[in-house]
């Protein structure tokens, strides 16, 4: 069987390293899926879920904040600007992530600020949908 090798890392340090048959990221473009001998690409990612499907046919669920994605034929790289695992989840930080950044853009008094705010409450409402599709996922 084909596969590929994942590594995930982000500022934090290294979240995943492994083997797979599929992986599945969010593209600043829209959604990609890279299979075994995938053309080289090199992409940024915009904040959301990079799901990982493992040789025994598992799918791992990460949450990447930004970044961007490298695609060799046999590699699949992804330099997070944050990332966390499904497990490391916490709803209540996600739902307060949120309110942070709200108040942030509301009070944004430069374009600079704006940007920053923009930019804040773009991650943390994909961290609360990822938190949301995860609940769902585990019913």
């Amino acid at each position: 069987m084909a596969q590929l090798h994942v590594d995930i890392v982000s500022a934090e340090g290294d979240i995943h390293h492994g083997e797979a048959q599929m992986v599945f990221a969010p593209a600043e473009m829209g959604e990609v899926g890279i299979a075994p001998q995938h053309t080289p690409l090199l992409t940024r990612l915009k904040p959301g879920e990079v799901r990982v499907k493992t040789l025994q046919g598992e799918e791992l669920r990460f949450f990447v904040g930004g970044g961007l994605l490298e695609v060799q034929p046999h590699l699949v790289t992804v330099l997070a600007d944050t990332a966390l695992r499904a497990k490391d989840v916490d709803e209540a930080a996600a739902i307060e992530a949120k309110k942070a950044a709200e108040t942030a853009l509301a009070g944004a008094k430069s374009d600079m600020d704006l940007a920053k705010a923009q930019a804040l409450v773009t991650e943390a409402a994909a961290r609360l949908e990822f938190v949301k599709k995860l609940k769902n996922v585990s019913r």
